[in-house]
């Protein structure tokens, strides 16, 4: 029997912190850049270049999360049959959470037993463990700490589907999951459907993230010969599988440092990956044709990664987890040409993997992945019938609302008039305040009400330009023209905004000018996003003007930072040592990119002491 329930899970949990209301001109640095382009092949080098994201806008970034672990209730849905148990967290991305093989009690995930967001994703916050669904653009979504709408349905054979389902902001793509567990099933199956309903071609891009836990024995088994390496150097390298640097790329624990593998699909071979152990049990996720791209990453076993282990997953214990991952592409650095009008589907599975386990840690690669492939070949083949009885019921109406995500969606639709399948509405009773107060700029209008100016809808940019004009129409325009490349149109919008702190931090970010920082930082000397950016900006140009702003900055671990950073820049390098021996937990830090470590070693330099790094400040991706 298949039963779905709704309960609640309690985590340790950080609390994620209000969004910052500075709007995201830019994106954070994102680190998957290929520079080696022209000695790619023709489609991988085009879809490279195709569509990239430039701005997480309409969304806000999401950076106000501490490190505080505070037991926290999250709304949980429970799928399960006799074999299976799946959990997932609607309001977190509609993570699947965890899923258990019931008849031995085996979690096949990694299940992070906290809620930690740390920077990595799209709008800064993201979270460890289970299997986050990735769509947008290259790196973790926009949605992977938001709410999505989530539902039963009716399924082919009578049993309960979970439908989850979410208006992807900044592609304005509807991201449909419906997650579908038949009675005898072994296998929870995942209908996954991307709805284009502009009249325009749109950017595609999707990767399930499977995090899984991983052994000195752990294997990765894959139907590939060849993988695309990217270790953070800027290159995609085409390699042979399994070999690589004298050892087994395959084990994810023999790496010293943190690495993708793109796996090169084998021609005639059905897409499947998976993870077992020494016994030739774990995970396994297959799909239909469509989600093709198939990937490995490691953290790496040096000091820098064992650090974000622990940083993403507080109080970890065992060997940490590694991460299979699936996605529409071969590479994560590409992005696919969705046309308008138009749906992409394809079907998903996951489920306990059994194989032989002299097969499947064979010194023959071949034997290896065949051996894995013969095992799946029930699911494997299976597979496409499944798919067609889902597509029987993909349109079909919720029958019970379980949880309720933006209203974003109603927005859109009442903007746009878009047509969209009935099993994935928009009701306008999803609307909040923050959505319904656009509604008057249909009419001509916004109200300029005082406070902090929402995120500004920069496919509405039309409407803006005839509204009638105020402070906070001027603002939006010009974020509005600056995410069209209209750099001097945003400048001239934002003057005419006048005396607020939004403008004058835009006008400060676009022009360099210092002054619209400083005004602004007077404006609002207790906002720490704001009060950074601009010491920061200081920092590169006027030293002392930097110096004027952070006698007055609040007490913050960014701040801190950037007083480390003014002490190394004036050769005051005991002052850096100082604070930071007496610890900065910067909740913020950004994968990638190490400041603790590069000041520490600085100052360590500068005084001739040459202290190692803290193992708390050595978060460097390449093992150090």
């Amino acid at each position: 029997m298949t039963i779905l329930s709704a309960t609640e899970l309690v985590l340790p949990a950080a609390s994620l912190g209000p969004e910052n209301p500075l709007a995201p001109l830019r994106t954070q640095q994102e680190l998957h850049q290929v520079e080696n382009l022209a000695g790619l092949p023709d489609e991988l080098r085009e879809n490279i270049q195709y569509g990239r994201l430039h701005s997480t806008l309409p969304c806000l970034n999401q950076d106000g999360y501490d490190r505080s672990l505070v037991d926290t209730t999250f709304p949980a849905l429970v799928l399960e049959n006799d074999h299976l148990r799946a959990t997932l967290l609607p309001s977190l991305g509609g993570r699947l959470y965890s899923l258990v093989h019931k008849a031995g009690g085996q979690e096949l995930l990694y299940r992070n037993p906290v809620f930690q967001p740390a920077n990595l994703a799209l709008r800064n916050a993201w979270f460890a463990g289970g299997v986050e669904w990735n769509v947008g653009s290259t790196g973790h979504w926009t949605g992977t700490c938001a709410s999505m709408h989530a539902a039963r349905v009716v399924g082919p054979d009578g049993t309960p589907v979970l439908r989850l389902w979410e208006l992807e902001r900044t592609r304005n793509l509807v991201t449909q999951l419906d997650f579908w567990l038949p009675e005898s099933s072994e296998f929870l199956y995942v209908g996954v459907r991307l709805q284009n309903p502009s009249d325009s071609e749109v950017p595609a891009y999707w990767w399930s993230n499977i995090a899984v836990e991983q052994s000195p024995e752990t294997r990765v088994l894959v139907p590939a010969d060849q993988a695309w390496r990217y270790g953070y150097s800027r290159r995609l390298d085409l390699i042979d599988v399994p070999r690589y640097e004298d050892s087994d790329l395959t084990y994810p624990m023999r790496h010293g440092r943190a690495v993708d593998f793109f796996f090169e699909p084998l021609a005639g071979e059905r897409p499947w990956i998976a993870s077992v152990d020494a016994s030739g049990h774990g995970l396994a996720q297959v799909s239909t044709e469509r989600l093709r791209g198939r990937k490995l990453f490691v953290w790496g076993e040096g000091a820098g990664g064992r650090r974000w282990q622990e940083w993403v997953a507080p109080g970890l214990t065992g060997s940490g987890y590694a991460e299979i991952q699936a996605g529409l592409a071969r590479t994560q650095m590409e992005h696919l040409k969705l046309p308008a009008a138009t749906s992409w589907h394809w079907m998903e599975a996951y489920g306990r993997m059994s194989v032989d386990p002299v097969a499947a840690h064979s010194d023959d690669w071949r034997t290896a992945r065949g051996a894995g492939a013969e095992a799946l070949r029930p699911v494997l083949d299976e597979l496409p019938v499944r798919e067609r009885e889902w597509l029987a019921v993909v349109d079909a109406a919720p029958v019970e609302r379980l949880a309720v995500g933006s209203g974003w969606g109603a927005l859109e639709l009442a903007r746009t008039g878009w047509s969209v399948s009935a099993g994935t509405p928009f009701a306008e009773d999803t609307m909040t305040s923050r959505e319904r107060a656009w509604l008057p700029l249909l009419d001509g209008r916004l109200a300029a009400v005082d406070g902090v100016p929402d995120g500004t809808l920069v496919g509405w940019r039309e409407l803006l330009e005839k509204a009638a004009d105020n402070w906070l129409v001027w603002y939006h325009r010009g974020v509005a023209r600056h995410y069209d490349g209209d750099v001097d149109g945003a400048v001239a919008a934002w003057l005419q905004s006048g005396d607020n702190p939004w403008a004058l931090r835009n006008l400060g970010l676009v022009t360099g000018d210092l002054s619209y920082y400083e005004h602004a930082v007077a404006l609002r000397p207790e906002l720490v996003p704001l009060v950074a950016e601009a010491v920061a900006a200081a920092l590169d140009m006027d030293v002392a003007r930097a110096e004027r702003m952070l006698e007055s900055a609040p007490d913050d671990p960014r701040i801190r930072l950037l007083r480390v950073r003014h002490a190394v820049q004036t050769g005051d390098p005991q002052s850096a040592h100082d604070l930071l021996a007496a610890g900065i937990q910067l909740a913020t830090v950004r994968e990638g990119a190490n400041p603790l470590t590069d000041y520490w070693r600085e100052a360590e330099e500068a005084l001739g002491t040459n202290r190692p790094v803290p193992l708390q400040y050595q978060f460097g991706m390449g093992g150090n």
